[in-house]
């Protein structure tokens, strides 16, 4: 059992994590890294069923995210019901046909070219779930508000912790944002305190899926070193 102490009158429990030696460390992290490499967004989902409780430790991952003053502001809403997805996926594309028509400029709508986006979604519909994040704006207890801190920064790392558990599942995933995205929180009943952050549709790959062929970023383009 970890040892207990009282911090101004707030219960702390003793802290040990396991640590490696530089070799060991510098393995890890490579294999972690070549891991994480192979995830990519995919488009073309089977419609095999997933295990709830697979979808439950996912959402308990991504819960395990840091948060501003650990307030936790966030919601993550399971949708498998096939005629609320087809809801979802009516709304969705009323709103990309207006912004692929009307809201997208020349240079995005030519920079998603090789990515074989439109505004058809029919993703919403076949991929067994729909995991829906909201951010809570505030809590209420009764009628009082409690603020929230850094909600978009805290639910943001959650979203990384969620796609992250759906790629340790065996899963892919699609972060999917229609903008604006408030017909989400009439179909799903949310409160007002909560705001959609990110409609992500998760399951198996079909047999055969195709993936654009992405090149990341070098390490010199994405970090520096002040040493």
């Amino acid at each position: 059992m970890p040892r207990k102490k009282d911090i101004e009158g707030h219960p702390y429990i003793s802290y040990s994590k396991s640590s490696y030696a530089s070799a060991e460390m510098i393995q890890r992290t490579k294999n972690y890294y070549n891991w994480m490499d192979e995830r990519r967004t995919v488009r073309e989902f089977s419609d095999k069923p997933i295990p709830k409780e697979v979808v439950d430790n996912i959402i308990l991952t991504a819960s395990s995210a840091p948060s501003g003053a650990h307030k936790q502001p966030w919601t993550f809403c399971a949708v498998s019901n096939p005629e609320l997805k087809k809801k979802i996926r009516s709304a969705a594309e009323e709103e990309e046909k207006e912004s692929y028509s009307n809201r997208m400029s020349d240079q995005w709508i030519e920079a998603l070219k090789p990515l074989g986006t439109d505004w058809s979604k029919p993703f919403l519909e076949i991929a067994p779930y729909l995991i829906i994040v909201f951010k809570k704006a505030y809590d209420k207890e009764g009628d009082k508000k409690k603020n929230n801190y850094y909600v978009s920064e805290s639910v943001g790392l959650a979203s990384g912790f969620l796609l992250v558990a759906i790629h340790n599942a065996g899963l892919v995933a699609l972060t999917h944002t229609p903008s604006p995205m408030n017909f989400l929180t009439k179909l799903l009943k949310r409160p007002e305190n909560e705001r959609p952050f990110l409609l992500i549709p998760i399951g198996y790959p079909i047999q055969e899926t195709w993936v654009p062929d992405l090149k990341r970023k070098s390490l010199d383009e994405v970090a520096v070193y002040y040493d």
